[in-house]
């Protein structure tokens, strides 16, 4: 029986929350990238906004009427919970808000890194969530460009996993206002289509093209 290591799981448990702790030995990074930091606030700005706007507008209008017509002096104790209930039917506006207001330390704390194995994503507010994608599990790459990606010269990459003809075989993840959209989206996409084609063809039938496991990728 193989000799137990002690130290195998201590080694590195108080190093900070980076990507970088997180690689296996020999693991390569080709690419790592965060959120253009202007496309990522305002993208949180315009996010909800329409609804959120609406929304403060019909509650706002139904709490002027009710404050200018002195009905809350008349409701006594019913008025706090009345207060209340406002409050809390706001949480749509409430959300888009806090949206806004910590999307400096989202932005921070997202990181993007593509090695010679996987995709790694962290992300967190609060807490930290490290969501790892091997590219074998890449189904479709797609790739996004709104009026404000545009505008900021970056773009949303989209990631789906899982196989099968219906949606709830799949999941998705994104890779939120990266620089260089349409390079990265394309060698993302050869990337996964050298794994399935070396994983396709054994190596009698594999194409010249590809060599198999030990296609390299430079960064």
């Amino acid at each position: 029986m193989a000799k137990f290591d002690e130290k195998y799981f201590n080694d590195g448990l108080h190093e900070e929350y980076d990507v970088k702790n997180l690689l296996a030995d020999g693991e390569e990074i080709l690419w790592q990238g965060t959120p253009d930091r202007k496309a990522f606030v305002l993208g949180s700005v315009f996010k909800m906004m329409p609804v959120a706007l609406l929304w403060l507008a019909i509650d706002g209008t139904i709490i002027y009427f009710i404050v200018s017509g002195g009905v809350l002096n008349e409701m006594g104790w019913f008025a706090f919970a009345l207060i209340g209930f406002f409050a809390i039917h706001l949480l749509p506006v409430w959300i888009w808000i806090g949206n806004i207001v910590n999307a400096g330390t989202r932005q921070k704390n997202t990181q993007y890194v593509f090695t010679n194995k996987r995709i790694v994503i962290k992300t967190g507010f609060i807490g930290i969530n490290v969501t790892n994608i091997y590219y074998q599990e890449i189904s479709t790459v797609n790739l996004r460009v709104g009026i404000i990606d545009k505008w900021c010269h970056v773009g949303d990459i989209y990631i789906s996993t899982g196989f099968g003809s219906t949606r709830s075989n799949m999941t998705s993840q994104v890779l939120w206002d990266v620089k260089d959209p349409y390079v990265l989206t394309a060698k993302l996409q050869n990337i996964v289509n050298d794994i399935k084609t070396d994983m396709a063809f054994p190596n009698d039938l594999r194409p010249d093209s590809n060599s198999g496991y030990n296609v390299k990728y430079k960064n």
